[in-house]
């Protein structure tokens, strides 16, 4: 049985007393894509240092390759940092260049260009990248020691829906590569889309683990009704079904549709503009934190 290519094994760390991580333990498995997600203050961002070996733990152990973390580890990750600063009066070649100049094992610059689409922008200089732009440059300076673990910090955050998606394909084809990739997100369409396991942190600890599907088929099985405010002619606090407020909709949890929806004609619940859908990972994610995942 093939070892996974990263293990972290009771990992904590500490600020001024502060429990940042508390005890996190997780595999993943070679070529995988693993998401770490959570809400604001749930470790996430803090685990991900200790693992790309940016901040040391405060107690527990990270394994690569089956080994403690060596210079070869070094060698072999590359890293998309959310925020970067890049030298303004470089282009987007020269930093390209630059960058190249600092592995022995560089990818060719001419197939990283293509497969990040830099060509267009190739001479421009860094600060007058848009953020779609910005992203696929930083994707690229991850990707040009050709590394074998590949951390992406949120990597669509901030971008229109076409340069997510562009972005999206980038990782697609990175993943088909065989090369691992750990990341965080906010974006729960992308972690769906992306993922093939995910950890939910919250408090310092992993709280859920699976698959996308898996999760969402163990912790919400049902569908859910969405039906306008004014569609009720009752207080809905004397529902009897259990409901939240979503933007100015009312969300009702049903394990079966047709009873739900019995019941709600028994009720004299207005039902002409009715939305029936199933759960998904942001219902995961509100039923097991209790947050919004930007919250």
């Amino acid at each position: 049985m093939q070892k996974p290519i990263l293990e972290v094994i009771h990992l904590k760390k500490v600020f001024n007393g502060t429990e940042a991580v508390k005890d996190v333990s997780f595999t993943v498995p070679k070529g995988a894509c693993f998401g770490l997600l959570g809400p604001n203050g749930a470790g996430k961002t803090t685990s991900m240092e200790v693992i790309e070996d940016i901040i040391p733990p405060t107690d527990g152990q990270v394994l690569y390759k089956g080994i403690p973390r060596n210079d070869s580890f070094r060698e072999e990750i590359g890293i998309q940092f959310q925020h970067t600063s890049l030298l303004n009066f470089l282009s987007v070649k020269e930093t390209l260049q630059s960058f190249h100049k600092l592995f022995h094992n560089a990818e060719d610059l001419n197939e990283l260009i293509n497969r990040c689409d830099l060509s267009p922008i190739i001479d421009r200089q860094n600060n007058k990248l848009s953020g779609g732009q910005q992203q696929r440059l930083m994707l690229a300076l991850a990707l040009i020691n050709q590394p074998n673990l590949v951390f992406l910090d949120e990597p669509s955050t901030g971008l229109d829906p076409q340069s997510r998606h562009n972005l999206w394909a980038i990782v697609e084809g990175i993943k088909k590569e065989g090369k691992t990739i750990i990341m965080t997100t906010h974006s729960m369409e992308e972690a769906e889309f992306l993922c093939d396991e995910i950890a939910i942190m919250d408090g310092g600890t992993i709280i859920a683990k699976g698959s996308p599907q898996s999760l969402i088929n163990t912790y919400c099985k049902g569908s859910a009704i969405l039906l306008p405010r004014y569609a009720f002619g009752m207080d809905p606090r004397e529902l009897p079904f259990s409901w939240r407020m979503r933007d100015d909709m009312i969300e009702i949890d049903t394990d079966n549709i047709h009873a739900g929806l019995t019941r709600m004609l028994d009720l004299d619940i207005e039902l002409s503009e009715m939305h029936v859908r199933s759960g998904n990972l942001e219902d995961v994610f509100l039923r097991l934190t209790g947050k919004q995942l930007r919250e």
